[in-house]
């Protein structure tokens, strides 16, 4: 599935309905480039699982776990990680392998200790298109 939108306002509203479909024990890899929208997308996605509190780029801490909405969120960026090894150590495995559903930036770094099944969402601009448009495909793993 591939979805155009034009701006931040549309793009966390995808998001939001991708919370909205969320299943218990969902991995969703997020991949794009800085500046894409990974966060916003995180941010309508968490509103879309019912979390009210603020949402942002665990960019530091790795993960960031939220338990207001209707299934826990493990947010991931790891985009710092230095080592494969780290993931061990924050104790990754309970989080894709639970009852909630793990958001991942930058998936593509630990490409090596994914789950065999999870949705893959990439989200590229075309500055062509105008500076808001982004191309966001979401494929199946």
């Amino acid at each position: 599935m591939v979805i155009d939108t034009w701006g931040p306002e549309e793009t966390r509203a995808f998001g939001k309905k991708m919370g909205q479909e969320a299943r218990p024990g969902q991995v969703i890899c997020l991949n794009g480039d800085l500046g894409v929208g990974k966060t916003i997308f995180s941010q309508g996605f968490a509103e879309g699982l019912g979390i009210d509190e603020p949402v942002n780029s665990p960019t530091f801490t790795i993960v960031q776990q939220y338990d207001t909405g209707r299934l826990p969120l493990y947010h991931f960026d790891v985009y710092r990680i230095g080592d494969i090894s780290e993931m061990d150590e924050i104790g990754y495995e309970d989080c894709f392998y639970g009852d909630g559903v793990s958001l991942i930036e930058w998936a593509d770094l630990i490409r090596e200790i994914l789950p065999d099944h999870y949705t893959q969402i990439t989200i590229l601009k075309d500055l062509e298109k105008g500076f808001d448009y982004r191309k966001i495909s979401v494929n199946e793993q």
